[in-house]
């Protein structure tokens, strides 16, 4: 059967799509770069700012968490309203938020404030996405693009994050380098550009967003809002909502930010190397999706969702036995070059599932769950990353989760039959 989004199962270079795409769009992708580039210089920097500011691991971790929770409890309630009261609303305030966390942790070292920053702000430190954009999003390129589009468009939405997050990376990375070495910056001066920058750009998103015409807004619903914005696809997304979250759960033990101080503490690499090792990473989880439509067509949604999962959480298992850097970094980019064919499948058959007017609502509902899931573990990430004999462990539990998270999804969703 073919898949919702993948009727013709082209290849993965398709500049016809790019021409067929509407100036709302255009907006949403531009808006995707921009965010992710923001989240990716962060990514970089983050972890050794706050304990440049003077925090520890167990306080950076603690601080992480809230984050991704508050963040959670803000992308809850702006998705499950944008149908109803508007989604271009619903993502200039989240703009707002980022512009104004970025701001707060630029300004601040005292821990309160941070918690409450972040808390209440948008801040990615994983380099990925956070907040209420991505459910807001998917919801209006599935309305402005033909459902026969609708992998593709995702794949080729997927490779925009990923070469904005790869950018911002390598930016952060070399930013800092110059800022200390041309300007004679200390290392926090440095990596406190990085943070002005990011709220920057998220005033550059609220203005993005504030052109996005009615025809990315949802139709208007007579009944009742039901719970969480949803009615007939309740039950079925909170299903996927408790698997994504396990999934997502594996995957905080091992955010970018993390990651990234990993390579720090085991081969002493310095900010500048570590952008261009995650921008390579990133690059080749970008190109990654695009491979994915084509392997939904053939072998379906779930399928290509959980076999292409399945060895990218054996590598990120690999990563931390190996001995030197550069077998590391192989590893890594080998897992990251297969990492991300799962993400436009899972989008794809997310909103394929569910009617149109509750597409922001599932989409939020489903990013939730990966949210929190992802908020809870930098906690415990952070206090294994205190002792130095257990920093390696962050690395198999979390391709130990997200392995399991796999086998459950196949044996749940792969003998029902898929949209087509």
């Amino acid at each position: 059967m073919a898949c919702a989004g993948v009727a013709d199962g082209r290849g993965t270079l398709d500049p016809e799509m790019f021409a067929k795409l509407t100036r709302d769009g255009v907006l949403l992708f531009l808006a995707r770069f921009i965010r992710l580039f923001s989240y990716g210089s962060l990514s970089v920097v983050l972890v050794f700012y706050l304990t440049g500011l003077g925090l520890n691991e167990s306080q950076t971790g603690m601080l992480l968490s809230m984050t991704l929770l508050g963040d959670t409890l803000v992308s809850l309630w702006l998705t499950t309203r944008a149908d109803r009261i508007g989604r271009r609303r619903m993502l200039i305030v989240g703009a707002i938020l980022m512009a104004c966390a970025g701001m707060v942790f630029a300004w601040t070292s005292n821990f309160l404030f941070l918690i409450v920053a972040g808390t209440i702000g948008v801040i990615s430190p994983s380099g990925n996405e956070v907040g209420p954009f991505l459910p807001i999003e998917q919801a209006a390129l599935s309305q402005i693009v033909p459902p026969g589009d609708r992998t593709r468009v995702f794949a080729w939405y997927t490779l925009t994050g990923s070469l904005a997050t790869a950018s911002g990376a390598l930016f952060a990375g070399l930013a800092t380098q110059v800022l200390r070495q041309k300007a004679a910056m200390p290392l926090v001066a440095a990596e406190r550009t990085v943070i002005l920058a990011y709220a920057a750009l998220g005033a550059v998103l609220a203005a993005l967003f504030s052109r996005l015409s009615s025809v990315a807004e949802a139709e208007r619903r007579s009944a009742a809002p039901s719970f969480l914005g949803m009615a007939s696809s309740r039950a079925v997304v909170l299903k996927l909502s408790a698997l994504f979250a396990v999934d997502a759960f594996g995957g905080g033990f091992v955010v970018q930010s993390f990651a990234a101080y990993w390579f720090y503490l085991r081969f002493a690499v310095q900010p500048a190397t570590l952008g261009g090792i995650f921008f390579g990473a990133n690059i080749f989880a970008g190109f990654s999706a695009l491979f994915a439509s084509r392997l939904a067509a053939r072998f379906g949604l779930i399928r290509t969702m959980v076999f292409t999962h399945l060895p990218s959480n054996i590598l990120l298992i690999l990563v931390p036995l190996m001995p030197t850097l550069p077998l590391a970094i192989t590893v890594l980019l080998l897992r990251f070059s297969i990492s991300q064919m799962d993400v436009p499948t899972r989008q794809s058959y997310t909103m394929a599932i569910v009617p149109p007017e509750e597409r922001a609502a599932a989409a939020g509902v489903t990013g939730v769950a990966r949210t929190i899931g992802a908020a809870i573990a930098p906690a415990f990430a952070g206090m294994l990353f205190a002792h130095p004999s257990l920093i390696n462990l962050p690395f198999l539990i979390a391709g130990t989760l997200k392995i399991a998270y796999d086998i459950a999804l196949y044996r749940a969703f792969v003998h029902l039959p898929e949209p087509s």
